[in-house]
């Protein structure tokens, strides 16, 4: 057979992949379960993407189900083992300070601008043009192939959930849903809250009362903006200096703003996935900390000072006691993605902490558990996805590294990441792509693309990794 040049096969439909993508990106398919229907369990937005995907498939030939309104799939080839390619279509909300705008989908400089762009919809449908270029090109394939398409990745992980209580496992397979070349190891996810015991401050009548405060949108995200109503009866000029003094000192971006009795506090940080949150710039600690330096009222002043002494500046839990390494998957680390305060309610804070592979997870829950009690708090456990990783020498891994490194001229190292992906829904499943070494990751982030040309290679090496794991 003569030899498959898989780059020029994707180049020869790079305009129809460019279409469908940007039509994809358009698409606001953000979690909206406020606005939820029988055929739309998790918003009309996630399940147009869904749906758009399921049609896409049906239009060229692939065998595609619909799995409870929530996931799906596109089939290919026959024969007893299946191969999957995991994907999602939901997307974070898209945040602030875009240059353009998060669903227009634009195209500037060899680039794609859109939310969703990189992570996962711009991936998922390089994966989809890699198994159309194998189909057809009629390769013969010993494994079915079928792209797996979920809706709530991004959340809690209900459509995978959904999917395969019915569904069947495959035996291997990849998620286009990460870096290259291959992550074989992907830190555990805990999502949990720290919640203030006991009931909040009622107004003191003097001083500085914290009426509200909040920041941040989803714990795996890097809250990039905080705000905080005081009421601070003849102190809204000096809180204000202090505000400013504070941002000019940490080179923040931020507004006070006096309303009678009230001053506003606002303050700008930079959004980055919550993986690892030294990317970005968490507008809520900032605030926070702020707020721990002014005479405000009794339950307030616990709440705040508690983020200062132990969050504040300290993304690896060690102010916590709960710091931990390991060689194959690196720190724990710990995104604060949610956080807020009431009078009414007291405070509580939202949290994505990612450990590494060999952390004993129940033994550190114990132990945080414990310290956060001490200190007038309580943890409200919500969900545990524990750590994956897939050995090398498994012939899923040896095949992936053959592939990228004759397709790319590089060696195909090992990596780990604080990510996760459904590639941890196999027992033999592995992240793959789409983004190159050395390149900028803007998952989560403002102003989020994908380049052209590296979706196009990246297509290439998912067609032969296809092929070479199906034949």
């Amino acid at each position: 057979m003569t030899q498959i040049n898989w780059q020029k096969e994707i180049e020869s439909r790079k305009d129809e992949l460019l279409k469908d993508t940007q039509a994809l990106l358009k698409i606001k398919s953000i979690l909206d379960e406020d606005n939820t229907t029988d055929d739309a369990p998790l918003g009309q937005g996630v399940k147009a993407a869904l749906d758009f995907m399921l049609q896409l498939g049906k239009k060229d030939g692939f065998i595609i189900k619909n799995v409870g309104n929530v996931s799906g799939h596109l089939e290919m080839g026959q024969g007893e083992e299946l191969l999957g390619i995991l994907c999602h279509v939901d997307v974070v909300p898209e945040g602030d300070g875009w240059s353009s705008d998060p669903f227009a989908a634009e195209i500037r400089d060899g680039k794609i601008y859109a939310r969703g762009a990189i992570d996962d919809k711009g991936p998922t449908m390089a994966a989809y043009y890699a198994m159309k270029t194998v189909k057809e090109l009629g390769l013969p394939l010993n494994k079915r192939v079928r792209m797996i398409i979920g809706t709530d990745e991004e959340s809690d992980w209900r459509c995978v959930e959904r999917y395969f209580e019915t569904e069947e496992m495959p035996s291997i397979g990849f998620a286009p849903d990460a870096d290259f070349p291959i992550i074989n190891a992907e830190k555990g996810i805990w999502d949990f809250a720290i919640v203030q015991n006991g009931e909040g401050d009622k107004p003191s009548g003097f001083g500085i009362d914290v009426a509200e405060f909040t920041s941040g949108r989803r714990v795996n995200m890097v809250p990039d903006y905080a705000i905080a109503r005081l009421v601070a009866d003849g102190k809204q000029e000096n809180i204000s200096r202090l505000f400013r003094s504070f941002l000019q000192k940490h080179e923040l971006n931020g507004n006070a703003a006096i309303e009678g009795n009230h001053v506003i506090l606002e303050l700008e940080g930079v959004s980055a996935h919550g993986m690892e949150p030294n990317n970005g710039l968490n507008a809520g600690l900032h605030l926070s900390a702020f707020l721990s330096g002014l005479e405000i009222s009794g339950h307030a002043k616990k709440y705040f000072s508690f983020i200062h002494d132990y969050l504040f500046g300290d993304s690896r839990g060690n102010k916590l006691g709960i710091a931990y390494s390991d060689e194959i998957s690196g720190d724990l680390t710990l995104n604060a993605g949610t956080l807020s305060y009431s009078r009414e309610k007291g405070g509580r804070v939202g949290f994505s902490m990612r450990y590494p592979v060999t952390y004993k997870w129940d033994e550190g829950k114990g132990e945080l558990e414990g310290k956060v009690e001490s200190l007038g708090f309580a943890i409200e456990s919500h969900t545990n996805s524990a750590p994956h990783y897939v050995e090398s020498g498994s012939f899923l891994i040896q095949t992936l590294k053959r592939v990228y490194a004759e397709e790319t001229g590089e060696s195909a190292e090992l990596l780990a990441i604080g990510g996760g992906t459904y590639a941890r829904s196999l027992e033999e499943g592995v992240a793959f792509g789409p983004l190159f070494p050395g390149k900028e990751d803007i998952a989560h982030q403002k102003d989020e693309y994908i380049d052209i040309t590296d979706m196009l290679k990246a297509a290439a090496i998912y067609a032969r990794a296809i092929y070479e794991l199906a034949k």
